[in-house]
């Protein structure tokens, strides 16, 4: 089908025209109180379209307006992909809040006003054009009645009925156009406003970081869980001891746990489930977890902890956990059983927390890291705080700095 001809198949085109009639109404029925419809001069056509631009200018102080606008707007002008078009729906860069401010009522005024222009000029268009095409259909056997018909008409002739194709080409290219631009002033006039803007940035900000904060959640957590379960399962194996064993199987068993539970409550999340409260998540209280964790994988732990823990407030004490987690997870991921140095430290309204240890012999340091390093870092600033990672003295560290305030 021709490219041109392909606006002329989708319903989106007649309801924008429909859309543009609809607006004349108010006109139509101030025109039969005054000046009236019985052969009116054009004087009289000038008040008609004239006379209501106060009445919809008024009614567009009304806050409630905007929104019925925009929805009729959205609705007919584009009304999505039933109707073969894109960006329908909440994409359709159509607003449908209530006024908020004059700068929305001023906006909705001009909206309203620009919609009675054109639906009454449409509306004549569209009277024109059919009273052509009638008068052209008539006119192959008698003269064609030019009453009313701006366009003068040729006489009667058997080929009139040829040429009525054409005003009726005339009006569907109109449609199309106008439409469009209607399309265009909506989005203008009906648009969201800059605060309207900015909230919905704010939203779209709080939800991509939530996203990010449930990625790092579950990164951290199925990720210790799957190292440790994998380092056990290969140490048992390789000890061939049944004591052994069962201390690696309750290892496994008590880090699936754990994971579990962080799964259960990260999708309770996702779900907005609120009949059940959500599990507590895990703070530097419960860092002894991790340490254990890591013991029975093998690697040796020297653990030193000064300072109250239990002042650190919840956000710092819970994101300090995960870094923690993400930092031993890292050591038996890429060094294996090594021997390890924790050390945490609260002191004047700072969270000092430093995990180093030994890399094994022909690993090289390149100081680069995973999305999981990368996370703690981000973890850190997120809190005003910072984070390093990489080589240091021949051994591996992270160094974590978190502000309490």
């Amino acid at each position: 089908m021709p490219r041109f001809l392909r606006p002329l198949t989708r319903a989106v085109t007649y309801t924008r025209w429909l859309h543009m009639l609809v607006g004349s109404g108010i006109a139509l029925i101030s025109a039969f109180a005054y000046p009236g419809l019985d052969d009116p001069s054009f004087s009289d056509w000038m008040v008609i379209v004239t006379l209501p631009i106060p009445l919809v200018a008024a009614a567009a102080l009304v806050p409630a307006m905007r929104r019925a606008e925009g929805l009729q707007a959205r609705l007919m002008l584009i009304p999505g992909q039933h109707a073969r078009v894109k960006g329908g729906g909440d994409d359709s860069g159509i607003s449908v809040t209530p006024s908020a401010s004059w700068s929305d009522r001023g906006r909705t005024a001009l909206w309203l006003v620009l919609r009675l222009e054109a639906g009454c000029a449409a509306g004549f268009v569209t009277v024109q054009c059919f009273g052509t095409a009638l008068g052209l259909l008539g006119g192959a056997t008698e003269p064609p009645d030019s009453s009313g018909v701006l366009v003068p008409l040729p006489g009667q002739g058997w080929a009139n009925p040829l040429l009525v194709p054409i005003p009726l080409a005339v009006l569907m290219a109109l449609v199309v156009v106008a439409g469009r631009l209607m399309t265009a002033a909506a989005r203008r006039l009906l648009g969201p406003s800059p605060s309207e803007r900015l909230a919905a940035l704010e939203e779209r900000t709080e939800q991509l970081l939530e996203r990010a904060r449930i990625a790092r959640e579950l990164h951290d957590s199925i990720g210790h869980a799957l190292t440790v379960a994998v380092v056990q399962a290969g140490a048992a194996r390789a000890a061939a001891d049944p004591e052994f064993t069962d201390r690696a199987l309750d290892a496994i068993e008590e880090t699936g746990r754990a994971a579990l539970e962080d799964l259960e409550r990260v999708l309770r999340v996702l779900r907005e489930d609120e009949r059940r409260p959500a599990s507590r998540r895990p703070t530097l209280a419960d860092a002894e977890r991790l340490l254990e964790s890591a013991r029975a994988s093998g690697a040796k732990v020297d653990t030193e902890v000064t300072g109250p823990l239990e002042s650190v407030p919840g956000p710092v004490s819970r994101e300090g956990y995960r870094m923690l987690q993400e930092s031993l997870t890292n050591v038996l991921r890429h060094s294996g059983p090594v021997p390890v140095r924790v050390r945490i430290a609260v002191d004047g309204g700072v969270l000092d927390m430093n995990v180093r240890n030994a890399l094994p012999a022909g690993t090289p340091a390149t100081g680069r890291g995973g999305s999981g390093l990368r996370g703690i870092r981000e973890r850190a600033t997120l809190l005003g705080g910072r984070a390093t990672t990489g080589p240091y003295d021949g051994e591996w560290q992270v160094h974590v700095e978190l502000p309490l305030g």
